[in-house]
């Protein structure tokens, strides 16, 4: 995705004054999308249409900086940020968001790579010079079920307010008052590494 966006780069280095050969450190921020797509199945022939649910998981390329002497100066910035035009899939899967395992399995990887990718630099040849780029992830693109769903919490239908508390919807209907955040990310991880694990076999 960088190299098709080679001519962006040095457009923005251009346009901001900046040394045409820079060889960084170039800062991407990427933010990643992961959603549900809902019933994709086809109908074959005359008979009955095969229930198929599909998933994807999907990024795009936020902004682009490079530091000099002044600080960081940003070279690219996604005027669309939202629209598909600049979302690059990365996985398609044919699997209902809701079914932790598969989700789980074929996501994996994927996952582990860009733990790898936060802690090294990529060198990349962009206008004939070698440059680096560092990666910072922003995971905006999940919607609050997938969220419930990857912690380990109830996803659609749950009975809690929120991802941060305790307090369950029918409490909330009584009392809007006396609410407060109760959990934080830390804790609900250990909550999800417990379900996902279950060590007590239930």
């Amino acid at each position: 995705t960088l190299k098709d966006m080679e001519e962006d780069i040095l457009e923005g280095l251009k346009s901001q004054e900046l040394e045409e050969y820079l060889n960084g450190p170039f800062t991407v921020v990427v933010k990643e999308s992961c959603d549900g797509m809902g019933d994709v199945s086809e109908k074959h022939g005359s008979g009955p249409a095969v229930p198929e649910k599909a998933v994807r998981f999907s990024f795009t390329i936020m902004n682009i900086s490079v530091s000099n002497n002044s600080g960081s100066v940003r070279i690219f910035e996604e005027s669309k940020p939202n629209s598909e035009l600049c979302c690059k899939p990365l996985c398609l899967m044919l699997a209902d968001e809701s079914d932790h395992e598969t989700l789980t399995a074929i996501l994996s990887p994927l996952i582990a790579e860009r733990e790898a990718m936060k802690s090294c630099e990529l060198m990349l040849e962009i206008g004939g010079i070698l440059r680096n780029f560092k990666f910072i992830f922003r995971g905006t693109g999940y919607d609050e079920k997938l969220v419930r769903e990857v912690e380990g919490l109830e996803a659609s239908g749950s009975v809690y307010i929120c991802t941060l508390c305790d307090a369950t919807r029918l409490e909330a209907s009584q009392n809007l008052v006396f609410h407060s955040i109760t959990r934080s990310h830390s804790e609900n991880l250990q909550r999800y590494e417990t379900w996902r694990a279950n060590p007590h076999h239930e």
